[in-house]
Parts: C-alpha cells; sequence; structure tokens
C-alpha cells in the first residue's frame, strides 16, 4: 500500500493541488491570527472608564477613547459608566414609565410604637471609584438594595407612625442616606449616595380603613381643643378685664370715702380752732349753718297773732310771684 501511495503522490498532477491547500491552510492561519491581535482593540465611551485586567487582575484603568490590550485570556477590559445616576428601588420595581410593581416584603416595616408602615424608598448614587465597584462587588444593585432596605428598617423603628407619615420624613431621608453611605464605605463599595427619596408612606392597605377613623377621631378631639382654647381666650381676658374695673372702682371708692372722711376732720380741726378762738360766735354761726340746711329746702309760713286779720302767710307762693 505504501508503494501505491508514493505513486501516486508523486503523479505530476497532484502537486499544484498540494501546494494550494497549504498556501490556504497558512491564509487561514493568518487570518485567524489577525483576527485574534485585532480583537485587542476596544473603545472607551465618553461617561466610562475602562479596566484593564491581566490575567484576572488589574492593571490599569483608561479614560475615553480606543485603546489596546493584549488578547482574551491574557487580558480583558471591564467598562464603568461613571456618570450615569444609578437608583435602586426598595418595596416596588418599575416595570415601564408609568407601570410599577410593589414588593409587599421590602416596603412592610415597623415603627417604634408597635404600628406598620408601607414605605416604597429610592436610593440615588454614583459610580465615585470604578475599580473598587467592578471588583471588590459580586452584585452591586443587590448590595446597594439590601443596604438600603436594612438601614430604612432601622430608621422607621427608631420613630412614630405619626411622625413618618408627616414631619419626620426628610429627616429620616437624610439620615438613611448618610448611614448608607457609611456602610457601603465600610465595604469599600466605591459608590457615592446621592439621594434617599421616600417614594410612597402610607398605612398597609388592609389598615387603611381603621387607621382613617382614627385619624379623623384625632382630628375630631384637636378640633374640640381647639374650640375649648378659642372659649377661654374669649372668657378668661373678658373676666379679668371686668376684675380689674372692679377693682379700680372698689379702689376710687375707697379713695373717695378716705378723701372725704379727710376733708370732715379738717373742717372739724378747722371749726375747732375758731371755737376756741370765739365760743359764742361760733356757736351762734353753727346754729345759723344748721338752720339754713334744714330749712333751706322747706316752705315757710309766717303765723301772726290772734288780733292780726292775716293770719297765715305763704311765703313761698308770695316769692313764685302769685
Amino acid at each position: 500500500m505504501s508503494n501505491d501511495f508514493n505513486d501516486e503522490f508523486e503523479k505530476p498532477g497532484k502537486k499544484p493541488i498540494l501546494k494550494l491547500t497549504v498556501g490556504f491552510i497558512w491564509l487561514i492561519i493568518l487570518i485567524v491570527v489577525a483576527v485574534y491581535l485585532l480583537s485587542g482593540f476596544f473603545f472607551v465611551g465618553p461617561a466610562e472608564v475602562g479596566l484593564v485586567k491581566r490575567f484576572g487582575a488589574f492593571k490599569i484603568s483608561v479614560g475615553p477613547g480606543l485603546h489596546y490590550h493584549l488578547p482574551a485570556p491574557i487580558e480583558s477590559v471591564v467598562k464603568v459608566n461613571t456618570s450615569a445616576l444609578r437608583k435602586e428601588e426598595i418595596g416596588f420595581r418599575t416595570i415601564s414609565p408609568g407601570s410599577y410593581r410593589s414588593y409587599e416584603d421590602e416596603a412592610l416595616m415597623l415603627t417604634n410604637d408597635g404600628n406598620i408602615v408601607y414605605v416604597e424608598a429610592v436610593v440615588q448614587y454614583y459610580v465615585l471609584e470604578p475599580e473598587k465597584f467592578a471588583f471588590n462587588l459580586v452584585d452591586p444593585s443587590i448590595i446597594v438594595r439590601f443596604t438600603t432596605e436594612a438601614v430604612m428598617r432601622e430608621e422607621v423603628a427608631a420613630v412614630g407612625i405619626n411622625d413618618i407619615l408627616t414631619v419626620k420624613r426628610e429627616t429620616i431621608s437624610d439620615r438613611a442616606a448618610e448611614r448608607i453611605q457609611e456602610e457601603l464605605d465600610k465595604i469599600d463599595a466605591g459608590i457615592a449616595v446621592k439621594n434617599v427619596y421616600l417614594q410612597e408612606v402610607s398605612p398597609p392597605s388592609k389598615v387603611i380603613a381603621a387607621f382613617d377613623d382614627v385619624n379623623n377621631a384625632k382630628q375630631d378631639k384637636q378640633k374640640l381643643i381647639n374650640e375649648a382654647e378659642q372659649y377661654k381666650n374669649n372668657v378668661v381676658p373678658r373676666a379679668q378685664g371686668n376684675a380689674a374695673q372692679l377693682l379700680r372702682e372698689a379702689e376710687a371708692y375707697a379713695q373717695e370715702k378716705y378723701l372725704t372722711a379727710f376733708g370732715q376732720a379738717e373742717r372739724f380741726k378747722s371749726v375747732l380752732r375758731e371755737y376756741k378762738k370765739a365760743p359764742e360766735i361760733t356757736k351762734k354761726r353753727l346754729y345759723l349753718e344748721m338752720l339754713n340746711s334744714v330749712l333751706g329746702n322747706s316752705e315757710k309760713y309766717v303765723i301772726t297773732g290772734d288780733s292780726g286779720v292775716l293770719k297765715l302767710l305763704n311765703l313761698p307762693l308770695m316769692e313764685g310771684g302769685n
């Protein structure tokens, strides 16, 4: 068989075919090598950072533009967008613009007064250190979501349900953002937290009716308290004004009586001084003054003796001109 093969191999008509086959193989090899070498070119976008790895270990980071690395499996590149504002949603997921799906197991949280509240939150963050973000975290989105959920549960558990529904929503958001940043810094996540928003805070759907009844009762209570305070503010000042007026009247009456008594005492002293100087004259003057005060407003009549014709003279009638 070997002789037959050699004979066939040495036939003149077979040599060009063999040379063509070998040349084609070398061409394919060159093309494969060229494609392999060209596969090392890569482009980094304007908002991205390229992280080049050699045998799985981080080597260097490159900025936007066209770059080259040794083809795989020697080197590879991981691109990280450092300008995009990323977000993770707690208690819900956005399916499409305007369409959402709720996750009650994430949203239901316990407050410090034993109530359950439904909280939907959104955390927004940037990639601050791309090499840490890409190589220190297996799944960054899950890490951020779990960290945010854990911190939110602790913050909600520190306040009452009325506080989180009303006045402390912004305070809880700010404190949660600070604590999430601290937790992510501990694991070198390379993430900068921008904001934490409480998208929706409400009682659970199954107890909304009862919760509304409680709120209505509290509002009625506050309304009655306000009405009582209004009545108090109306009545008390009026009573205080009346009391002040009576007090001033009493003080004026006391002052008047004092001054009258003082004046009478001074008059008596002056009369006494005059009496000591001229007793008889003073007696007569006092007698006449008393008669004048007693008879000053009385009707006066003059009665004549038995011999007179006119026995009764009505002086007031005469003084009147009749």
